[in-house]
């Protein structure tokens, strides 16, 4: 390794979607959605570093339901593996992952912590790429890794996978209320919407009304296709969501399709109250990242 570090840290930030719209099957088997990304301040953090033995080393702390998978399909894993096939680089490094995201959430902390790891291991080896070739490497580990090389706010279409930035907006206190006993299976989830969302496109707002968005006390037009049929299989997760409103969110939403769910709060102090009344429930107060602020903390150049 030539200009190579001796060790990187790097965080891996979580995202909510703002707006989700599933437009349709494709035919190779994958829905037609648009949506819009928001990256938060909550994060998992890796540490990577060169290693005496040749091939990667990962160790997973903080999410025991992840760390019973073999390594080798983790995202994080998979993603080094495929620069240092993409570089021809065959020497060892260790990778620690600490996970604070919860798994299974609609937060996409598996795909942040996918492009992290591109980003860490490149920084690690002194080696660049350029950022057509590194997104298309995170498209072939998963849908969400592209936007993730970019943070900020920004529409998704195709499979999601296909990103183009939007104007940040002023910041905003995220609550996240993750129950601890739901866990909302994706692949079914898309069965519930996929039916009705066949039906809507003849009536789906153009992309230009579907982006605009301004926060707002009587509400910025947040919506989630996932949220209805969700909620009717898991009432839990809309009780929480009335909860999150009553307790001052000027708007709440379902995270992607579950189970954590989002409340947007006018301040952390408003948030923190709110988050008291989900004592059994994994529970966060954060903030958005605009993309600016985003890259600097990746080091990444803006």
């Amino acid at each position: 390794m030539s200009a190579s570090a001796r060790e990187v840290r790097i965080a891996a930030y979580a995202k909510i979607n703002l707006r989700l719209e599933i437009l349709g099957k494709r035919s190779d088997g994958y829905h037609e959605l648009r949506t819009i990304f928001q990256t938060v301040s909550l994060h998992d953090d890796l540490r990577l570093r060169p290693a005496a033995k040749r091939g990667i080393a990962l160790s997973i702390h903080g999410n025991e339901g992840l760390s019973r998978e073999p390594v080798e399909h983790n995202l994080v894993y998979r993603a080094v593996a495929a620069l240092q096939k993409e570089l021809n680089l065959r020497a060892g490094v260790e990778i620690e992952l600490h996970k604070r995201i919860p798994s299974g959430g609609g937060l996409g902390g598996g795909s942040s912590d996918a492009a992290a790891a591109l980003v860490g291991y490149l920084r690690l080896t002194g080696r660049t790429l350029p950022l057509e070739r590194l997104m298309e490497l995170g498209a072939s580990l998963g849908a969400d890794v592209p936007f993730f090389l970019l943070g900020g706010r920004a529409l998704g279409v195709g499979k999601g996978d296909e990103i183009y930035p939007l104007a940040d907006m002023p910041r905003r206190t995220v609550a996240i209320v993750v129950p601890r006993e739901v866990r909302v299976p994706t692949v079914e989830a898309y069965k519930w919407v996929a039916a009705p969302a066949l039906t809507k496109t003849a009536v789906t707002p153009k992309l230009m009304r579907f982006c605009a968005l301004s926060w707002s006390a009587r509400g910025s037009g947040l919506g989630n296709d996932f949220e209805a049929p969700v909620f009717r299989r898991y009432p839990r997760l809309e009780k929480i969501k009335k909860g999150l409103l009553r307790d001052g969110a000027t708007e709440a939403l379902l995270a992607g399709s579950g189970s954590a769910v989002i409340g947007i709060f006018p301040s952390p102090a408003k948030a923190r109250r709110a988050v008291c009344g989900f004592p059994l429930d994994q529970t966060f107060v954060c903030e958005t990242l605009p993309r600016e602020r985003y890259l600097r903390l990746m080091k990444r150049p803006v």
